[in-house]
């Protein structure tokens, strides 16, 4: 049924306890619970960025109309916006926006429906954050950056940039999701298309408050589909309320896949859970104007280790009573790590070649270890062999993005369409030679935002992007093989069996940086049982002993890890000594609880103080885990 309101105000709509009311002149709501109301900031105009950095306000239609809505699951307002001018003309844009509650569950749907979307632009800005300004400590934002993050309005340090803009489906959200919590009430918003969408977050250095809102990205330049943000409400809650809401959605839409499950699949499975995770390399070559050039000391950008190194390297581990590893390989092609990929075949000559290489695959077998490679389907190296500009990315304005950052030199990247025929090649030519895979290493798939690709030939959007890189994950399930990547989005949650890193954000940023908040394990609090997690094991000068933070969350620990850069993405260790003898001990402290818990939910995670000095995990199987960061003590309590 959509029938014309009749009037110009407030309207207001109800249903399962909860009440909407829309203005009308702003297009902000106010939303009414038992337990609080949500006023939606009133200074914030819902409104479109254009492609000119222009904002044009949802207010600015020439035609606003509201009908009710209503159905058989729900109630609602729909309002139409048409007739759009901009100083150049009439805009040929229109939408509607469809508030209603859900009368089953009281949740509240903001979709975004798209009319005539023959407009390019840049971002819609929709629906308006909350309100969240009271200047109270025990006031939190709760973001889903990384592993996990708790802002108090008070946060003494500002947030407002994130590396991906916000954008979901990267390292700035593992989890389309955040929510605010104040006087125990808070509220849950959930993406539901997050391939195409982000979050903005403003948090002023002391606050008080903190501003957190959607964003929706165009699909190759349109509005294309609906785009639809549920919000859940709760009287009582905390974080660990919040990330439980979530474990039961993504149960619901079939995301959720347990380690059980995936041990079903491959029982490698299990031989991962407790592996002493070894992270090593075979060939660095840097070029020449790239960020991690030595011109100081240009012997450092080509160094090869021999495979022959690293297998002795092995058998020493062996020798030292490691019952369980896992080495992963950088470096292993013939161009060296970060170079000509796709194209990174043969094995390196320099280091032995395939040979040299197999015989490092049977030494790892010889020794029950577990083997990996590290490879790489997204940056395009402009000098590798098969580079041809007609399978790069390609932008709605048929430009195609370039960067010169890593080892290689000048990329783009390859449009995803193409990712699986490439990882069939190539790992076709690599089982050819008698390299015996365990698992292997997609970089980057799970760390970087969804490409889109404007080619005709090969037309792709983000959520084709993130299916193109399922597809590849699939490709090592069938070959009997473990799928890994950088980190851990929930888009692959299907798929991965484990990852590089799921960090707190801090771990990345050199020691002594202002940190965003508070880390809490949000992540682990949905999908602690459905991945395994290697944490770094580093103890810098100036910050707390990182073995207890993969204590806290029952993870894997690594033994060795060489960066792959220094100073980046957490390798600011490499000046310290390294004791294998102290590691090894440490890492079995980390591995027998590990072992216990691996397949457990990660049922409660609690502050015991104010800054999160001291936190507990507690453990489905009754386990319990205490530690105080300060004094760089734990406590394991077995159930």
């Amino acid at each position: 049924m959509l029938e014309p309101f009749s009037t110009q105000e407030p309207i207001r709509i109800t249903a399962a306890g909860i009440t909407v009311t829309l203005d009308p002149d702003t297009l902000v709501c106010r939303i009414d619970t038992p337990a609080r109301s949500w006023q939606q900031d009133p200074a914030f105009a819902p409104h479109i960025l254009l492609k000119n950095g222009s904002r044009l306000f949802f207010s600015q239609a020439g035609s606003i109309c509201h009908r009710h809505y209503d159905s058989g699951v729900g109630t609602g307002i729909l309002t139409s916006c048409e007739e759009f001018h901009t100083p150049d003309g009439p805009l040929p844009f229109s939408f509607s926006t469809l508030i209603w509650i859900e009368s089953a569950t009281g949740f509240v749907r903001f979709e975004l429906i798209p009319g005539n979307d023959d407009c390019e632009f840049a971002s819609i800005h929709w629906p308006a954050p909350f309100s969240f300004q009271s200047p109270r400590w025990d006031a939190v934002t709760v973001m889903p950056v990384m592993q996990g993050l708790l802002i108090p309005n008070l946060w003494e340090n500002e947030v407002r940039t994130l590396p991906f803009h916000g954008q979901f489906c990267s390292a700035d959200a593992y989890m389309p999701w955040f929510g605010q919590i104040e006087d125990n009430a808070g509220y849950l918003a959930i993406c539901e298309q997050p391939w195409d969408a982000g979050y903005q977050i403003d948090h002023p250095a002391g606050g008080p408050g903190t501003r957190v809102g959607l964003y929706y990205l165009p699909s190759l330049g349109r509005l294309s589909c609906r785009r639809i943000a549920q919000f859940r409400f709760f009287a009582s809650c905390d974080y660990n309320a919040l990330c439980k809401a979530y474990r039961t959605y993504v149960k619901e839409t079939g995301l959720f896949t347990t380690l059980a499950e995936k041990s079903a699949r491959n029982p490698l499975t299990d031989s991962l859970i407790g592996c002493a995770i070894v992270h090593k390399g075979i060939k660095t070559h840097v070029s020449p104007g790239t960020l991690y050039y030595d011109s100081e000391h240009p012997e450092r950008n080509d160094q090869v280790i021999p495979f022959r190194t690293r297998a002795q390297e092995i058998r020493r581990y062996h020798d030292m009573g490691l019952r369980r590893l896992y080495l992963h390989l950088d470096g292993w092609g013939g161009p060296g790590y970060d170079n000509r990929h796709p194209d990174y075949l043969p094995a390196c000559s320099e280091a032995g070649g395939w040979e040299a290489m197999k015989e490092l695959s049977d030494t790892i077998k010889d020794c029950g270890y577990l083997f990996g490679l590290h490879d790489q389907y997204r940056d395009y190296y402009m000098d590798a062999p098969s580079f041809d500009p007609e399978f790069a990315c390609r932008a709605t304005d048929g430009s195609i993005p370039d960067m010169t950052r890593w080892a290689g030199g000048r990329q783009s990247y390859l449009c995803a369409t193409q990712a699986p025929y490439y990882v069939k090649r190539n790992f076709e030519e690599v089982l050819r030679h008698g390299i015996r895979l365990d698992a292997s290493y997609l970089d980057v798939f799970t760390c970087n935002e969804g490409d889109e690709c404007a080619n005709p030939r090969h037309r792709m959007s983000r959520r084709e992007c993130f299916e193109r890189r399922s597809a590849c994950f699939s490709y090592l399930w069938s070959k009997g093989i473990l799928p890994s990547s950088e980190e851990c989005g929930d888009w692959a949650m299907r798929e991965l069996v484990f990852c590089h890193y799921g960090p707190y954000d801090f771990m990345l940023a050199k020691p002594g940086t202002p940190r965003r908040g508070i880390p809490v394990p949000l992540f682990n609090l949905v999908y602690h049982d459905c991945m395994i997690l290697p944490w770094p094991m580093d103890r810098l000068p100036g910050t707390e002993d990182y073995m207890l933070y993969a204590l806290l969350n029952g993870g894997a620990a690594y033994v060795d890890k060489d960066g792959a850069y220094p100073g980046c993405d957490g390798a600011f260790d490499e000046a310290r000594e390294r004791r294998l003898e102290e590691e090894i001990s440490r890492w079995q402290v980390v591995a027998s609880l590990q072992e216990r818990v691996a397949k457990c939910e990660l049922v409660r995670h609690e502050l015991l103080d104010t800054r999160g000095r001291r936190q507990k995990s507690t453990f489905s199987d009754g386990t319990t885990v205490t530690v105080d960061l300060d004094k760089g003590t734990y406590e394991i309590i077995t159930g």
